[in-house]
């Protein structure tokens, strides 16, 4: 007698129906084993992570909790502090915004390519990523630099007498952070890419559809949890990235992880650094939160 070929599960995920004897031991309950997988990772998490971070945002060395949320009054207050949190939004903005409308169009004529050498176009796309950040970044103080590439490029144009000044403005630090992003961004857009049908693609243009209407109506209603997810990756990446606002912004143009740094290292000021880092954390998680809701909301209308 085999195993029987129709078997229920139950609101617990158990299995239900009969079972014979010597298959019983086989069969167990499929709600315990997730929870009993879990827990490593969740008592990493929680010791390794949640609990160290708990407390230096609201409990830093030689400081009350009371403090730092005085701090943060202060800082929410200040026009210099509010300066500087307007910046790093705005950079984060702008930066995510360019990732996604440079990385999806990659993404898509990646995950649609026939080629053999597609794989080897994805591996060049998202290569950067194993590179350091610190090299990375590097690159464009040559480029943006008095004596770089691109000054010495509107010279030889005639657009400018004298190369411009580039390095620690706000344009360097945004190419610096797009650069360092994109390669996210793509392999984050191929993923949801590669998972809607090309069948889809190939059906739309069957009925009439142009190549425009396929992506715009089929391909990014599909894709848009990866967008959303990619968005959300580089929004929370360029706002709380220290090396490339240092390299390329100095301390004319500081964000929120230079102001951090200062805090924590400069003036050893533990409030004020526990301060910042709420307003980052608040930052990330009022993104993501509002990308779950934009991705709920999206499905439901779906």
């Amino acid at each position: 007698m085999g195993v029987p070929s129709a078997l229920g599960w139950n609101e617990t995920g158990c299995t239900t129906g009969f079972i014979p004897p010597k298959y019983a031991e086989g069969y167990l309950c499929m709600s315990r084993k997730p929870a009993l997988l879990l827990i490593p990772g969740l008592v990493f998490i929680l010791f390794g992570f949640a609990i160290p971070s708990a407390i230096m945002l609201l409990a830093p060395p030689s400081t009350d909790t009371a403090d730092v949320f005085a701090r943060l009054g202060r800082m929410l207050t200040d026009p210099y502090d509010l300066a500087i949190i307007w910046r790093t939004v705005r950079i984060g903005l702008i930066v995510t915004v360019a990732c996604v409308v440079l990385g999806f169009p990659i993404a898509y004529l990646l995950a649609r390519s026939t080629s053999r050498f597609a794989g080897m176009w994805l591996a060049l796309a998202i290569f950067p990523l194993l590179l350091s950040n610190v090299v990375r970044t590097f690159g464009w103080l040559v480029i943006l630099g008095s004596q770089g590439a691109f000054g010495q490029l509107l010279v030889v144009l005639g657009i400018t007498d004298q190369p411009p000044q580039l390095l620690y403005t706000e344009l360097a630090i945004v190419l610096g952070l797009i650069q360092l992003f994109l390669p996210l961004a793509v392999i984050s857009c191929y993923s949801a890419v590669a998972q809607v049908d090309a069948g889809l693609d190939h059906a739309a243009r069957g009925l009439g559809a142009t190549k425009s209407q396929t992506l715009w109506q089929i391909v990014i209603p599909l894709s848009r949890p990866g967008i959303l997810i990619a968005g959300t990756l580089v929004f929370a990446g360029a706002t709380t990235a220290y090396t490339t606002p240092y390299l390329l912004g100095g301390s004319s143009q500081r964000m929120l992880s230079t102001q951090l740094f200062s805090y924590a290292s400069v003036s050893v000021d533990w409030a004020a650094a526990s301060a910042t880092a709420l307003i980052m954390t608040m930052l990330v998680f009022l993104v993501s939160g509002l990308s779950s809701l934009v991705s709920r909301k999206a499905g439901v209308t779906a």
